[in-house]
């Protein structure tokens, strides 16, 4: 066999691992797309997707390595066969439940697909938060495999599931993952004790986070004036509120790899030199859906004033109840029609928030 173009040392505490605990049901968390319908996420080299019954042979034979299990605190050593057949059908449920999105990590041998590990991502929909981790074997490791699925997949759970924060933990001698998660945006938080049910001894991890901030970038702030150096600059983007004839409002969701990705806003964006909010959302509004807008139909309803940390935003909002065309993507972003009274289980850029009651109020 041709030597692998991929392989990482695994990160502890990971929760793609096959463990003997049943896995906890999850907390107010939304249902997920099946197993057999999630669409597989690709990188330059792998593709990763959901784990298969007939994986488990493969699973098996890369886990049960006492130089993987070794990091990896909550597996047993030697690993049971069987293990691998009853957690792979566990993670097929926690995928449909939304719970956890615990993948395959697979490559090319020649023309054959070839298992080299696993990554995955555990769903707090309650706070937010997610937890990562992964795992691949030694066979794959130092090619930068853990580094491309880890940061894949970081960025789709950012972009598609409920998270603001995610976390990561690494056993004290995993230099290895320190890189990766370093690499990938990730920033150490501090220390905790845990208990390894590989070795049956306590042992220190280091705490991992990151935001979509991180990953992505924070919002890009204009240029200083030059008159003004010492003010923070003044950006202003122009809103629009479509609301259709039942009354609902609709909101665009941030693509992957956009700053504030995953999150819901009205469509609309920045004003060019000398545009007015009006010309502006014209403009936007073909381009980010395919509609044509009059400004007779643009209504002025409110504005929102916002400071971030390296500008303040000033940001007019339209109400428009008429246009010509069927509202479609067309920057890969995700379009729901939302009730007033239901835009608060939409999570928006802080700017957004302060408008939700006027909306709801005035509808």
């Amino acid at each position: 066999m041709p030597a692998p173009l991929w392989g990482h040392a695994p990160l502890t505490r990971s929760d793609p691992i096959p463990t003997t605990a049943k896995p906890k049901p999850p907390r107010k968390a939304a249902a997920g797309p099946k197993a057999e319908t999630f669409e597989p996420l690709k990188t330059e080299r792998l593709t990763l997707r959901p784990l298969r019954p007939t994986d488990a042979e493969a699973l098996h034979r890369l886990v049960n390595d006492w130089e993987v299990t070794r990091t990896l605190a909550e597996i047993p050593y030697p690993y049971p066969r069987a293990l691998a057949d009853e957690w792979i059908a566990s993670t097929e449920r926690q995928l449909t439940e939304g719970a956890a999105y615990h993948l395959a990590i697979t490559g090319k041998e020649g023309r054959k697909e070839t298992l080299v590990g696993v990554v995955g991502l555990r769903v707090d929909a309650a706070s937010r938060s997610g937890r990562l981790g992964y795992w691949v074997g030694r066979a794959y490791w130092r090619h930068g495999v853990a580094t491309e699925a880890a940061k894949r997949l970081v960025s789709w759970g950012f972009a598609n599931l409920p998270l603001d924060r995610i976390a990561a933990e690494v056993t004290a001698t995993n230099d290895a993952s320190r890189v990766v998660l370093r690499r990938i945006g990730f920033r150490e938080t501090g220390s905790a004790e845990r208990e390894s049910m590989t070795t049956g001894d306590p042992h220190t991890v280091t705490v991992f986070e990151a935001t979509r901030d991180d990953i992505f970038g924070r919002p890009e702030a204009p240029a200083a004036d030059a008159a003004s150096p010492d003010a923070k600059p003044l950006l202003l983007v122009a809103a629009c509120a479509l609301v259709d004839i039942d009354g609902r409002i609709l909101l665009a969701r941030r693509p992957e790899g956009k700053k504030m990705a995953g999150l819901w806003e009205f469509p609309g964006g920045k004003l060019n030199p000398g545009e007015t909010p009006e010309a502006a959302l014209i403009r936007e509004l073909k381009e980010e859906l395919g509609i044509d807008v009059s400004a007779a139909c643009l209504a002025p309803f409110a504005f929102a004033s916002h400071d971030y940390e390296g500008f303040h935003l000033l940001m007019p909002l339209f109400i428009c109840r008429r246009w010509k065309g069927t509202p479609t993507p067309r920057e890969n972003q995700t379009l729901a029609w939302v009730r007033a009274t239901r835009l608060t289980e939409y999570e928006m850029p802080p700017a957004d928030k302060p408008l939700i009651p006027l909306l709801r109020d005035f509808l």
